[in-house]
């Protein structure tokens, strides 16, 4: 059965996939958002609006099912919420940031989240639709859910995502590390090799989505992957591989890194530390990276080969425009001068 699917956003990163995914599925799609990237499908119906202001083009008008990739505040996410009370489906894209104790492995969708006071909420957002990111956006992100589910009791479907990764990966994230180590050479690498990491494929994370909209499917789930465990060194071993390159690895502890600076998951992006708490934190994020997603694969959630990830994103990455900025990753110079102290300290 075809559905009409509202994808409120759906041209940068995930909306573009969801977008394909629905449409190879047979279903018709419109799209709303701000217009900023109105030569991605052209074909396609791109309602134009501010989800935080101006609605009216939305009014009068009926889907089956509403995806909602671009909710950052309670304040937009009720407002969609309320103008689209018709549809019979809303999938709210949350985040496994909205979980109040990551120092914990294996999270699960009944793990306490963060929460703020209303008068917090109004300070932080006044003048805002997002997004916020830092210590606000997983508290903001769980309050959103809840909006959700105040206006549309019933009819919600929340994935509480873990780290996307894919062609558009707009954070840079493991397009830093795919392209370090296509161009080979010692590679600067943080910490423990065999800590746990999770990445989630984009294309995966769109089919399953579309997937249970069809099957009518709500609740919360967390959307992380793989389906076993997978170590940075397991990671990093397999973007040598699939780029062909002759990349060594240097791994240097997490008080070198810290003592010199490197700032976790920026600067050295998908590194977070396992014996050091982040600045604000009592703990270490233990549990950021290893969340449980037994109920998401119950539902269907499944994984394509790492290798067919991480080639994708080279493909995608050796044709980017050149001298773009990037949002992550460590300076190829500073890199060196970091590794030449570590092995100065290690002889």
């Amino acid at each position: 059965m075809q559905l009409e699917i509202l994808i409120l956003g759906g041209t940068r990163f995930l909306g573009r996939f969801l977008v394909n995914a629905a449409r190879k599925r047979g279903h018709h799609v419109t799209l709303f958002n701000r217009g900023n990237n109105g030569d991605i499908f052209p074909e396609i119906e791109q309602l134009k609006g501010d989800r935080d202001g101006d609605l009216q083009v939305l009014k009068g008008r009926k889907w089956d099912a509403a995806i909602d990739t671009s909710g950052f505040i309670p304040r937009t996410v009720s407002k969609s919420c309320q103008l689209l009370n018709h549809v019979n489906h809303y999938t709210y894209i949350s985040s496994i940031s909205v979980y109040k104790d990551p120092s914990k492995p294996g999270l699960d969708e009944q793990a306490e989240v963060h929460t703020m006071d209303n008068e917090e909420v109004e300070k932080i957002i006044h003048g805002t639709a997002g997004p916020i990111y830092g210590e606000y956006y997983g508290p903001l992100k769980a309050l959103s859910e809840k909006a959700a589910e105040k206006e549309l009791p019933g009819k919600i479907l929340v994935v509480r995502s873990g780290q996307i990764v894919g062609p558009y990966d707009y954070t840079d994230r493991l397009p830093y590390w795919i392209k370090r180590l296509s161009e080979g050479g010692e590679v600067l690498s943080p910490g423990r090799p065999n800590r746990p990491i999770q990445v989630i494929d984009v294309k995966d994370l769109a089919r399953w989505v579309i997937q249970l909209i069809e099957q009518n499917v709500t609740g919360t789930f967390n959307a992380v992957g793989p389906d076993k465990t997978l170590t940075m060194e397991q990671l990093l071993k397999e973007c040598k591989r699939v780029s062909g390159s002759d990349a060594t690895f240097t791994w240097a502890s997490e008080k070198f890194l810290l003592d010199n600076n490197v700032e976790p998951w920026g600067e050295m992006p998908l590194w977070i530390p396992e014996e050091y708490p982040l600045p604000g934190a009592e703990k270490p994020w233990n549990g950021f990276l290893a969340v449980n997603n037994k109920n998401a694969m119950n539902t269907g959630l499944t994984f394509r080969p790492l290798s067919e990830t991480l080639k994708d994103i080279l493909d995608w990455e050796q044709n980017r425009p050149q001298g773009h900025e990037r949002k992550t990753g460590i300076d190829r110079q500073r890199e060196n001068k970091l590794l030449k102290e570590w092995h100065e300290t290690n002889k």
